[in-house]
């Protein structure tokens, strides 16, 4: 997290390098001033048109009961390069650029996906939303495997999964609740 907020502390300092190192000298600092201007509301113009269409994939995947997963990250997206588009400098219109382009916004999107909202909702959910499901007793249980089972119904019970020499689980002392009428053979 602090690697994110230091990269967002430079992105301003390299945009106010690269004004007065290189715009205002070659350009002039009128020009420099309405190049920004004109960057930002040319940006805020394709964010808004973006925001739209992204508005309306978003109601076209609820109309037919979808998640509109991407969607939303998108919308995410969209947000961020407006802001990026109202921070003053080229650097800064220039990665909003690249979150508002629909064809440079999908690799963001993927890279977003895996690395911020997978580990966030694996974190969450302790594993089940993406498969990594505990078959041997709690996570981190002292008396049981501490890391994740194998995902899927024909994997087979694994060691220590509760079937089997030396597991924990007794059935003599087990209670209707570990065991449903339907079990019974």
């Amino acid at each position: 997290m602090l690697r994110v907020i230091g990269l967002l502390l430079l992105i301003p300092l390299f945009d106010i390098v690269l004004l007065v190192t290189v715009a205002i000298p070659f350009l002039g600092p009128l020009v420099t001033v309405a190049l920004v201007v004109l960057t930002a509301l040319v940006g805020m113009l394709l964010v808004r048109a973006e925001g739209r269409a992204t508005l309306r994939q978003i109601q076209q995947r609820l109309a037919v009961g979808e998640l509109p997963t991407d969607e939303l990250i998108d919308g995410g997206l969209l947000i961020a390069a407006g802001a990026f588009f109202l921070t003053p400098g080229l650097v800064t219109d220039f990665v909003g650029l690249l979150l508002a382009v629909p064809f440079t916004r999908y690799p963001v999107r993927a890279a977003t996906r895996r690395w911020v909202v997978q580990p966030y909702v694996d974190a969450k959910t302790g594993g089940f939303a993406s498969g990594q499901v505990y078959v041997g007793g709690f996570p981190n249980d002292e008396n049981g495997p501490t890391g994740p089972g194998p995902a899927g119904p024909d994997s087979g019970p694994s060691p220590g999964s509760g079937s089997g020499p030396g597991t924990s689980f007794d059935p003599e002392e087990a209670t209707d609740v570990d065991f449903d009428d339907s079990d019974e053979n």
